[in-house]
């Protein structure tokens, strides 16, 4: 069948996005066919479109991770769905029969996949997805607010309690409050019981995380992150840190760490190349965890949060996915808090 979507040709900036027509074979075995009616916008269909060593793509490549619609067509086999289905799809396609996969943790298996990154996406009127990816979000959810949660639940849902092991009681810092992982996470640290501290470089996104449930919030571009983190935890220095932005961040978060400390990682969007003192990671002991996604159970463990509006994904912006150029150019000058979602007519 023909379906509209935008697509890259190349890789380039916001201006390489375009709409296109589309041919789209018939869902396969243990396929279904989902009309697409929101598609978030997360980091990764930016570094996707830029380009670089990692991505393969086959052009025209549709970008979307996050993915929210309705049950169109079924291919053979396809279990667990119905037509008309309202259902949010789990970004992550994996082998299904390694032992990574059956032991239930997919997002390690080798032959690891994201939608919209080396596999076709969801900026499109219709996707093609495996059954097994599917989540039934019933009439609880709107499509804007289904589609902003899958990727960054799964992932924050891995570093909080899988990574950091978070406990009641302890201290966590999130860094770069207004990041859909970042909003996630301070929702789940507050859930299980912990103090949120959480960092913005934007003074306007300092009350939006505080509505969220951090308990302190430190606006960097005013206060020096380390001194900060020392005065508010009596110079102990924090229990957990979770960060995604690397560089002079990642180094700074070591000093800010109490002993014995965690720090979990999940990208690098400030750089990759990180100078760190050795000494403060053995002689504190401060552990360096990294993190990427989750499992597709992981997603399934969050979603009654999600359906009962305990854990909620914000949602900045609704903009048409024909104006993906512009929703994609206010993502990078981080003039966002949460997500921005792609509503597709």
């Amino acid at each position: 069948m023909q379906t509209e979507a935008i697509v890259i040709n190349r890789h380039g900036g916001p201006e390489v996005l375009e709409r296109q027509t589309i041919e789209l074979p018939e869902p396969g075995p243990r396929e279904v066919r989902v009309r697409v009616h929101a598609v978030s916008i997360n980091h990764l269909d930016l570094w996707t479109r830029r380009g670089g060593p990692a991505f393969k793509l086959q052009f025209p490549h549709r970008l979307g991770s996050d993915i929210a619609g309705v049950v169109d067509a079924l291919g053979p086999g396809a279990r667990g769905a119905t037509v008309g289905q309202r259902v949010m799809v789990s970004p992550g396609l994996s082998c299904g029969v390694c032992r990574a996969c059956t032991a239930g943790r997919d997002n390690l298996c080798r032959s690891y996949r994201i939608l919209g990154e080396n596999t076709q996406g969801g900026y499109a009127r219709h996707v093609n997805v495996p059954d097994q990816n599917l989540l039934p979000i019933g009439d609880t959810l709107g499509f804007p607010e289904a589609a902003a949660a899958p990727l960054v639940t799964l992932t924050a849902w891995q570093m909080a309690f899988h990574k950091a092991q978070l406990r009641p009681g302890q201290t966590v810092v999130v860094h770069a409050a207004g990041s859909g992982v970042s909003t996630i996470l301070i929702q789940l640290a507050k859930l299980i019981g912990a103090r949120v501290i959480a960092t913005t470089g934007s003074p306007e996104k300092v009350e939006r995380a505080r509505a969220l449930g951090a308990d302190e919030v430190i606006d960097t571009s005013k206060s020096a992150y380390v001194p900060e983190i020392k005065r508010l935890t009596g110079k102990a220095g924090a229990d957990v840190i979770f960060d995604h932005l690397g560089g002079t961040f990642l180094e700074q978060a070591v000093a800010a760490a109490a002993w014995g400390g965690r720090i979990v990682t999940c990208g690098a969007t400030a750089g990759f190349d990180v100078k760190l003192d050795m000494r403060q990671i053995f002689f504190r002991q401060v552990e360096i965890l990294g993190s990427t996604m989750g499992s597709k159970g992981d997603l399934a463990e969050a979603l009654p949060l999600l359906l009962s509006g305990r854990l909620r994904a914000p949602v900045d912006r609704v903009v048409p996915l024909w104006e993906a150029r512009a929703a994609h150019e206010a993502l990078e000058a981080r003039q966002v808090f949460g997500k921005v979602i792609l509503a597709v007519d």
